[in-house]
């Protein structure tokens, strides 16, 4: 599998794409396989601050629950309503399916590249 190389990942399997000081945030291609069928997707209320590990959110499927961890830190400014309604839009589309938008105030060193997340995925 080849990432795209437009998206930062994180090794808990989030992707990030940055525009300035907005980002939008979902969950990879390799997760989304780990976690099988998604039925369902809790995401935060707008106006949340996160800091880079912290738990926004949580993502569930016919397998498992998982939590989803903010790659960056930042406050919400959009949640993917429509992804909420259907989450399974999730397998069909990871890197096209983000869940939240943010305002990024740091923390954004650390993230991998696409070549970066394929040798962590292998």
């Amino acid at each position: 599998m080849t990432y795209p190389a437009d998206l930062k990942y994180t090794s808990d399997h989030e992707w990030i794409q940055i525009d300035g000081a907005t980002a939008r945030v979902g969950i990879t291609d390799y997760a989304q396989k780990q976690l099988g069928d998604v039925v369902y997707l809790e995401l935060p209320q707008v106006g949340r601050t996160l800091k880079k590990g912290e738990v926004f959110g949580t993502i569930e499927s016919v397998k498992a629950v998982s939590e989803l961890y903010s790659p960056v830190d930042g406050e919400i400014t959009e949640v993917h309503s429509a992804l909420v309604q259907n989450p399974e839009t999730v397998n069909k589309d990871p890197h096209g399916s983000w869940m939240i938008a943010m305002k990024v105030t740091g923390g954004q060193d650390a993230l991998l590249d696409s070549a970066a997340y394929t040798e962590l995925t292998k």
